[in-house]
């Protein structure tokens, strides 16, 4: 399973503060804190905070650079924010993301090959998010195959069938599910599966426990990666005893721990 830790993100107030006075203490603990808790790829994004966010792109990719060692996950509505960021990352980036809208693929998906870069595919397009898997799935082939015209492997594909809030509409949740299950048939190899757990439960009380309970459904279906929160133990700690009941991992009683040394 693949862990992208969620919490750089320019939307949340401290690290927006953080950009707009360059203060790299903030960004690089951020950084930090979610690698040593089992974050494998860290999620980037400038958000609103910014009235250049290419060069804080550049600025939040450079500082974490300087205390962690692991790929970045580049989130960006910008073409011009993504390739500054990919241009200095010292590891196989990840572009977040492209939609099925031919005109974002058109730009993207060759940015993701000229870099070697993954790219994650939300399955929307101009109609928007489709209400159920089967919607999801005809998105995600003509994400496939727009990515194998433009150059791109498959293995670089992460498709993210998007769920959304609960609360909001109850039957994503299930369609979701089935999405993530669909997707492994749609080509060989079979396309990586992503999703921005977090949004689950977004505006519900419990917020850590529907993230884990879902995550671990999920993973049950066939799901490789979530951007989420790292530094939720509880979190994780249902993400590792998934691994080990999906036989992904090999069992010992202090397996917990033994992942964390890993």
């Amino acid at each position: 399973m693949i862990v992208i830790g969620e919490r750089i993100n320019g939307m949340y107030r401290k690290v927006g503060k953080a950009i707009q006075k360059r203060n790299k203490e903030v960004i690089q603990q951020l950084a930090r804190e979610q690698v040593e808790a089992g974050a494998h790829i860290l999620d980037v994004n400038t958000g609103p905070a910014s009235a250049n966010p290419l060069a804080a792109m550049e600025w939040l990719v450079t500082s974490i650079q300087e205390v962690v060692n692991v790929p970045l996950c580049l989130d960006s509505t910008k073409s011009d924010v993504i390739e500054a960021g990919l241009r200095l990352c010292k590891q196989k980036g990840v572009i977040n993301s492209t939609t099925g809208q031919k005109e974002k693929m058109d730009v993207l998906l060759p940015i993701a090959a000229k870099y070697g870069a993954s790219i994650i595919g939300l399955t929307m397009d101009e109609k928007g998010i489709p209400r159920d898997a089967l919607g999801r799935s005809e998105i995600a082939v003509s994400i496939i195959a727009a990515a194998m015209d433009k150059g791109v492997p498959i293995e670089n594909v992460y498709l993210d069938p998007l769920i959304l809030p609960v609360n909001v509409t109850q039957i994503t949740s299930v369609e979701v599910l089935k999405a993530i299950h669909d997707f492994k048939t749609l080509s060989d190899p079979p396309p990586k599966t992503v999703l921005g757990l977090s949004n689950v439960s977004q505006g519900t009380p419990n917020r850590s426990l529907i993230n884990r309970t879902y995550l671990v459904m999920a993973m049950a279906m066939g799901l490789d990666a979530a951007i989420m929160d790292s530094t939720d133990r509880e979190l994780m700690d249902a993400m590792i005893s998934a691994e080990i009941l999906l036989n992904k991992s090999i069992y010992c009683d202090s397996y917990l721990d033994a992942y964390r040394r890993r």
